[in-house]
């Protein structure tokens, strides 16, 4: 599990046999990503409203993932107040 500032942004499956990564993701662009992607679903355990998890499969690229991870975590620090949010650098 990756957090920051105590917020939830990036879950890891630790089986290497399920390799699975589940994230925050806008509505709107988590259903769009779920029409897309056959290995993309609405977030496992979690509001299927805001996550989403992505499996291995046809079109899932690093780029892709790193994308969802990027947003993901941008979306977490939003949610921060700006006191607990990391200065960029």
């Amino acid at each position: 599990m990756y957090k920051v500032a105590g917020k939830v942004f990036l879950i890891v499956t630790d089986d290497p046999d399920d390799q699975i990564i589940t994230v925050k993701c806008e509505p709107e662009h988590a259903r769009a990503l779920e029409r897309g992607y056959a290995s993309i679903t609405p977030g496992r355990y979690l509001d299927k409203r805001h996550w989403i998890s992505l499996g291995p499969g046809p079109g899932i690229t690093e780029r892709l993932v790193t994308d969802v991870v990027e947003d993901s975590y941008h979306l977490a620090v939003e949610r921060l107040p700006r006191r607990d949010r990391p200065s960029a650098r």
